[in-house]
């Protein structure tokens, strides 16, 4: 258990909930909040970005800082092994903004170069490249 707690309350769990149910994506605050509005929950925003943060702390969702443009995003990562750090880098396209999960053995060779070379640890929570995805590319 991490050495904060893990303290249950019906809102968090209902955010797990939510965060399962999305897994793969890439969730804003402003989502979650349109999420909940929408379904008549009663979640304040101040509530969310509070239990947002808290998840991050924990392990349980992680949190993306893409660059200064963008709003931070999160991505449920798991409660049962919430103290390993999920290896998962990005790709953003600079044309839509599309943001992509790039699972890469070579990218994770480079990430084990750097380190072992170049004494650099690369974070990959706060990874990403940035180009064109295909459909931009394309048009």
């Amino acid at each position: 258990m991490n050495s904060r707690s893990k303290y249950k309350t019906k809102q968090k769990d209902i955010l797990v909930e939510y965060f399962k149910n999305a897994s793969g994506s890439h969730i804003t605050a402003s989502d979650v909040c349109d999420y909940f509005k929408n379904q008549g929950a009663s979640i304040g925003q101040s509530t969310v970005y509070r239990q947002l943060e808290s998840l991050v702390d924990e392990g349980v969702i992680n949190k993306y800082i893409i660059d200064g443009n963008s709003p931070a995003c999160f991505e449920y990562v798991g409660e049962e092994d919430s103290d390993n750090i999920h290896v998962c880098f990005h790709c953003k396209c600079e044309c839509c903004g599309k943001l992509i999960h790039l699972h890469c053995d070579e990218v994770e060779e480079m990430q084990k170069h750097l380190y072992k070379e170049h004494k650099f640890r690369m974070d990959p929570r706060r990874t990403v490249f940035y180009g064109l995805c295909e459909e931009c590319a394309n048009s």
